[in-house]
């Protein structure tokens, strides 16, 4: 691993207080790979052998039953995935794949479970990011069963407005049909509802998308502390 990548896992929460000696140790039989696009990294149902941690790129998390698939998420540059599954010593719940050519650090479970046992301050950041999950996960849950299809991708728009400057312009990451199982809603859902945004200023041209009325578009979505800040 080059220095540089060893500093941004590193800054990561979940390892910024770890003593040296210990991330050192973990990241012994680590290792780090390119992958193309559409790799499939893990499948639901197999053993935990690594912790990930994504470098560049993105990768999807899926999950498939009865015939049906839906994308879980989407993870970023830096952050890791699977930890619940890794300290569990379980089976993953959901599958992975590269959505674009990507780098991903590959962590041992057993290494990451020894340091976990012998290194109080990362234990203690493992608990918390746990807990960070499970709350985001509760929130994801009540804005599929609280609002309707347009409210939640009303607010999803907001929520991206933001995060790209607040310029007025949204670009979406993924294509639509994969923000539309983000949303819990079928494609053709999801394009009925982008219409019923239509007077509420959104005007839609690919995957760029213009708010032109976002005072309106508030008030339709009514944003909950609640539900969609991630930091509560």
């Amino acid at each position: 691993m080059r220095p540089d990548d060893i500093s941004e896992v590193r800054k990561l929460h979940l390892f910024e207080d770890m003593q040296d000696s210990n991330f050192q140790t973990m990241l012994n039989a680590a290792y780090l790979q390119t992958f193309p696009a559409q790799s499939e990294l893990i499948r639901e149902g197999d053993s935990a052998d690594f912790l990930y941690v994504v470098m560049e790129g993105s990768i999807e998390l899926f999950a498939k039953s009865n015939g049906r698939e839906t994308t879980m998420a989407i993870v970023r540059p830096v952050n890791t995935f699977i930890l619940a599954a890794v300290l569990k010593d379980a089976v993953y719940l959901m599958s992975a794949r590269t959505v674009e050519r990507s780098r991903v650090l590959m962590i041992p479970t057993d290494n990451v479970r020894t340091a976990f046992e012998s290194d109080p301050d990362f234990a203690r950041s493992i608990v918390t990011e746990l807990a960070g999950c499970y709350r985001a996960v509760i929130k994801d849950h009540k804005n599929l069963k609280l609002r309707s299809a347009v409210e939640r991708l009303a607010n999803r728009l907001i929520k991206y407005h933001a995060e790209q400057g607040a310029n007025g312009v949204v670009e979406l990451f993924h294509d639509k049909r994969t923000l539309a199982a983000l949303l819990g809603m079928t494609p053709e859902n999801l394009s009925r509802a982008f219409n019923t945004l239509k007077p509420y200023g959104v005007e839609v041209k690919g995957n760029c998308i213009k708010l032109t009325d976002l005072a309106a578009l508030d008030v339709l979505a009514k944003p909950n502390q609640l539900i969609d800040d991630r930091t509560v």
